[in-house]
């Protein structure tokens, strides 16, 4: 008989587990320690730990042990569990409850079934367990069978358990109604603890699908933006494993948790949620003359204008006098320095090659070298302001009020982000989120901090922001780089001070380009 002393020991044991049950995150480490614990208590050899389908019309074979022979099957420590553990079907063809097998039973009626003998019973069908017996010889003889049930009442899974043993070594025996009882506060604790794990799931799925909704706006918005969000969470997480995994260096005491993983994916994947309130065509801006549409075509209708009026100024001349071949050949000339003009301007239009002197000079000359009427008969100088403006961009094909338009999209993000209820597991995500436009040296934005201002994964995120840029395929207006030119350009910003010289080393020490690269990037990019 069981002593008082061992009974509280066991209660103790109770409600330790209850408080690491809380405590766990990950499911199948859960579910598993919920059927260590039970065996521990219990003093069981085995047991099988079932959840209920989504149907609610199966038990699902989740965890399995059996400490005499060695099985563990399932759960964060155990073996796959093998094909012929098929679900265990609560009902029949027509409707009624299994009633003979143990589990299904205690599952369908919510009631405990203690077995004192399987080979006695008479309620129940145990030749399965017979047939396993008799396979890896062991016996199978007591069985307890727990109903889990969550806060509403709905039996959610099964625990059972095999097998009572005695500490002192004497065999075998009926579970006691101590076991039973302790079993069952144990399952009711096990069931909170899965209910709230699943009520947690469900809400971290919505809040993702949440993001990913925001991210698919974006991109509906504009596809020069979508990929960019899906892909700087997979590089930051990249760059992030790596430099957990670095043991030398200034790194070295670096280390992620689970909580710590899951706060900076969800930073990455709002970490441009801004842009859902950039206008499109900033956003989409492939040309410098582009806005909703590419006015070059404007441009090219305007030349078109000056050189009709120059080839009838040219007629009027000859029909006044003017000697008719030297009249045309320097219409000719003249219409021939316009198609040249004209081809300038479209390829200046294009934003490629960085800008020289010489070129803005050329504009400049053009501007004010032609003229044309516009439909008031008006005569216009042949391009605006605005538009000497936009063609004259020295690198790409912003402006500098555009670049202030697209940068704004950080500070929305912040606002945005610092406006939610994060709870405490996510505080860190609008800095993190918040911070990959910054730069070492302070000369970053929207806040200007300098690498000690920073955490480590706010770091992080600027050189996968940045890397993702150089490398991608579907911007508009450049050709993606290689892997050679991106990590130049990357070796450089580490020099100057843009990004984070010590997590850039643990990037490419960690091989984390080449990965990526394998992965997202075309394979006439992975040159290195």
């Amino acid at each position: 008989m069981e002593t008082l002393e061992s009974l509280f020991e066991r209660l103790d044991r109770l409600n330790d587990v209850g408080a690491s049950l809380s405590a766990e995150r990950d499911l199948d480490r859960l579910l598993e320690k919920i059927l260590l614990a039970a065996m521990s208590i219990t003093h069981a050899d085995g047991g099988t730990l079932y959840t209920m389908s989504d149907d609610a019309r199966f038990l699902r074979f989740r965890i399995v042990r059996t400490n005499s022979l060695r099985i563990a099957y399932g759960g964060g420590g155990g073996q796959d569990l093998p094909p012929n553990f098929r679900d265990l079907p609560l009902y029949d063809e027509a409707g009624r409850p299994n009633d003979h097998m143990i589990a299904p039973w205690s599952a369908v009626s919510g009631q405990t079934v203690n077995i004192e003998d399987a080979y006695a019973a008479t309620d129940f069908d145990f030749s399965g367990t017979m047939r396993f017996d008799q396979a890896t010889g062991y016996r199978s003889r007591s069985f307890l069978s727990v109903p889990m049930r969550d806060h509403e009442g709905a039996v959610i899974g099964v625990l059972q358990l095999i097998n009572a043993t005695d500490p002192a070594g004497a065999g075998v025996h009926a579970f006691s109604k101590a076991d039973q009882s302790l079993a069952e506060s144990l399952a009711s604790q096990a069931a909170v603890a899965l209910t709230n794990r699943a009520l947690i799931s469900q809400l971290e799925q919505l809040f993702e699908a949440f993001i990913k909704l925001i991210d698919t706006a974006i991109d509906e918005k504009s596809p020069y933006t979508g990929g960019h969000c899906e892909r700087v969470p997979e590089l930051t997480m990249m760059l992030a494993e790596a430099a957990h995994e670095a043991h030398q260096g200034p790194l070295a005491d670096f280390r992620l948790t689970d909580k710590d993983r899951y706060e900076l994916r969800i930073a990455a994947l709002l970490h441009d949620c801004g842009k859902i309130t950039t206008p499109v065509h900033v956003v989409d801006k492939s040309t410098k003359l582009e806005t909703i549409y590419d006015r070059i075509g404007l441009v090219a209708t305007r030349m078109a204008v000056v050189k009709r009026e120059a080839e009838a100024a040219a007629w009027h001349a000859i029909a006044e006098g003017e000697p008719r071949d030297a009249t045309l050949a320097e219409l000719q000339r003249g219409q021939a320095r316009m198609d040249d003009d004209l081809a300038f301007l479209r390829d200046v239009n294009r934003g490629g090659e960085r800008l020289p002197d010489e070129a803005v000079q050329r504009i400049q000359a053009i501007a004010l070298g032609y003229t044309w009427t516009d439909e008031t008969g008006r005569e216009q100088p042949f391009l605006s302001e605005e538009e000497v403006e936009n063609l004259s961009i020295r690198a790409g094909t912003l402006t500098a009020a555009e670049r202030d338009v697209i940068n704004h999209h950080i500070v929305s993000t912040i606002h945005m982000l610092e406006q939610l209820p994060w709870p405490k597991h996510l505080l860190n995500v609008p800095e993190y989120a918040g911070g990959h436009h910054e730069r070492m040296d302070g000369r970053g934005y929207p806040k200007g901090l300098r690498r000690e201002q920073m955490s480590v994964q706010a770091r992080m995120m600027g050189i996968a922001d940045i890397f993702e840029a150089l490398t991608a395929a579907d911007r508009p207006y450049k050709p993606p780089m290689p892997l050679s030119q991106a990590l130049e350009i990357m070796e450089n910003f580490k020099r100057i001070g843009h990004i984070d010289p010590d997590l850039y080393d643990v990037f490419v020490a960690g091989h984390v380009p080449q990965r990526y690269a394998r992965r997202f990037l075309a394979p006439e990019q992975c040159d290195c």
